[in-house]
């Protein structure tokens, strides 16, 4: 049974850092393109970053831009998202999401693009 596991999650003071992990179970991951999306407190899911199955192609959102950078290692079956200096409006429940390569395309984030979908993890900012 397919199933993608988020990990990496916590709470941590402004100006911290955090990996996010997504590991992939009952599927190859290098077949498909990936993102991060994530939902705060009273707000729509929003779209964070995008990675493509082969990793030579990355996408973000103009907040995620020079701090946030996502990566993968197919031989891991992981795709990362590594967060730097986070600040309180990241505080949210991150999920990551996929879709075999080539079927994402115009709106990388459209959430309805997207077919397997990971149980969230939560990702505190906070002093």
């Amino acid at each position: 049974q397919w199933q993608f596991v988020e990990s990496g999650g916590g709470s941590v003071q402004p100006g911290g850092s955090l990996r996010l992990s997504c590991t992939a179970s009952g599927f190859t991951l290098n077949y498909y393109d990936i993102a991060w999306f994530r939902q705060a407190p009273g707000k729509e899911r929003e779209g964070v970053s995008w990675i493509s199955g082969s990793g030579e192609t990355t996408k973000y959102v103009d907040s995620a831009k020079g701090r946030f950078t996502i990566s993968r290692d197919n031989a891991k079956n992981t795709v990362y998202l590594q967060m730097d200096n986070l600040e309180p409006e990241d505080a949210a429940v991150y999920y990551c999401a996929g879709s075999p390569s080539g079927v994402v395309v115009g709106n990388f984030w459209d959430e309805g693009q997207y077919v397997y979908w990971g149980q969230g993890i939560e990702v505190t900012v906070s002093s």
